[in-house]
């Protein structure tokens, strides 16, 4: 029997902000000392009030407004209760029932098509502190406890490991788009669930599923619900049942490990935070916020495909990342006319993104300016130098930042166009390689391309081609 795949997503961003959710505590502890960033309200000491960070309550809601959700007028805070030590006060400020944001969607391109993924509900909590385990014992750090954090959980529409991994690649550009969360998985900036199940091709009821918990990279995403996805076809095709319970992601051994049984909603036992009144969400107030929102990337994309003439493939890889797409529309505007927006985009996604790669940096801290990189293309146009020797002068420019007309006059490389001095290099070279002129004349035109190529060495690749090509040709021709 075959099987499908139905999968569920629950992404957790930390959100952006000078402040923790409901005290003065800066939020920004990724460097801090343990247990610095804490006051008696983080803390969870008697008598102290929680009190709404409103940049927090504004970043969700845009991010909502982004995934096209709708926000209902009235929302509240809940308590949801479990008894975890990373837990100060035995419970979590939270929303259940009354949510920011409902009912939204966002687009993924899978198999050529663009499939609409469902946004259940995007709602606002505070993160928990960090448990560290080592040498046998279990040490907390407080800081991060408090800190405001958006859970984004979308429907049950997600068919397959590369789906979900699509699926999260978006959000986490439009959440980086929006300026609301770092995207950093590594840091535990962004963490995910996965509910998996598997169910019979055909059938439209749900089977059992299974949640992953703190899936912490891209490459865990997909390869997690791969394995799990197996996992539960296997134990139906031998006609066992799936267990409702929570896994983890053993990155060492490849596979999803039992953590603990599956709660429900109700062991939380959720009910209003009565240290916090509901709150009246305005339609002026929504309104303002939507129409504070960036180009999203959809948009983007679309104007790239518009406006520069780009093929879809390369506008989305440049608007996956915002600076990329900054930097693309710099270079556009600072190149002249010969240099088209798709040479600069071929270029960007090609040798630019290639060295980024291999050097393990990213555009932001790249030496090359956007407009030295328009000023290398106009070279390039301009038949100065050739594109060879352009791939050199950028690997030149990455390392040392030097400009593009500067390192050519350094190193004289500038294109010879010089007729008679490429005229004589063309008589050596058929002197050389009579063999190969004989192939010429008996009809192999591949010929051609071996004796440009012998131009070009004797020249160290500064040889016009196009000169060239026609030199020999006459030359060839005179035979």
């Amino acid at each position: 029997m075959h099987y499908e795949a139905v999968i569920g997503m629950e992404v957790h961003a930390q959100i952006i902000t000078e402040s923790k959710m409901f005290c003065a505590c800066s939020a920004d502890y990724a460097s801090a000392p343990p247990n610095t960033h804490v006051c008696p309200v983080c803390l969870a000491m008697p008598g102290v009030l929680p009190v709404v960070n409103q940049a927090a309550v504004e970043a969700t809601l845009r991010t909502g407004l982004a995934l096209h959700c709708e926000i209902p007028r009235f929302s509240k805070f809940d308590r949801k209760n479990y008894p975890y030590p990373d837990l100060p006060k035995g419970y979590q400020i939270s929303q259940y029932d009354l949510p920011f944001c409902i009912n939204g969607w966002l687009e993924i391109e899978t198999d050529g098509q663009t499939k609409r993924i469902g946004i259940r509900r995007v709602h606002l909590e505070e993160d928990t502190a960090k448990l560290i385990h080592q040498s046998g014992s279990s040490l907390i750090d407080f800081n991060r406890a408090g800190v405001p954090l958006m859970e984004i959980v979308s429907e049950a529409d997600i068919r397959s490991a590369e789906e979900a991994w699509r699926y999260l690649v978006k959000l986490r550009t439009i959440l980086r788009y929006l300026g609301v969360n770092s995207g950093n998985m590594e840091e535990g900036a962004l963490r995910c669930e996965a509910n998996v199940s598997v169910r019979p091709v055909g059938s439209t009821e749900f089977g059992t599923k299974v949640e992953i918990k703190n899936l912490n990279s891209f490459r865990a995403v997909r390869q997690s619900i791969a394995y799990e996805i197996q996992r539960q076809s296997r134990l139906l095709e031998e006609g066992n049942r799936v267990q409702q319970v929570t896994m983890g992601w053993d990155e060492d051994c490849g596979c999803t490990v039992f953590q603990r049984s599956k709660e429900e909603a109700e062991d939380y036992r959720y009910f209003p935070e009565p240290d916090l009144p509901p709150m009246h969400l305005t339609p002026e107030w929504v309104q303002q916020l939507d129409e504070r929102l960036p180009e999203l990337p959809d948009a983007k994309q679309e104007r790239f495909t518009a406006d520069y003439g780009l093929r879809a493939e390369d506008a989305a890889l440049l608007v996956e990342d915002q600076a990329i797409a900054n930097y693309f529309e710099q270079a556009v505007r600072a190149a002249d006319k010969s240099v088209s927006p798709r040479t600069i985009a071929n270029w960007l996604t090609g040798e630019i993104f290639s060295l980024l790669r291999e050097h393990g940096t990213d555009i932001g801290q790249i030496k090359i300016k956007p407009e030295q990189l328009a000023e290398l293309l106009a070279l390039v146009s301009g038949n100065t130098i050739n594109a060879t020797v352009a791939k050199d002068v950028l690997v030149e420019m990455f390392e040392t930042g030097e400009s593009a007309p500067s390192i050519v006059q350094r190193k004289g490389l500038t294109l010879i166009s010089d007729e008679e001095q490429l005229r004589q290099i063309v008589r050596e070279v058929l002197a050389a390689n009579a063999k190969a002129v004989e192939d010429f004349q008996s009809g192999k035109e591949a010929a051609l391309r071996f004796l440009i190529g012998q131009v070009m060495r004797a020249t160290r690749g500064k040889a016009n081609v196009a000169v060239a090509e026609d030199l020999l040709r006459q030359a060839l021709g005179q035979r």
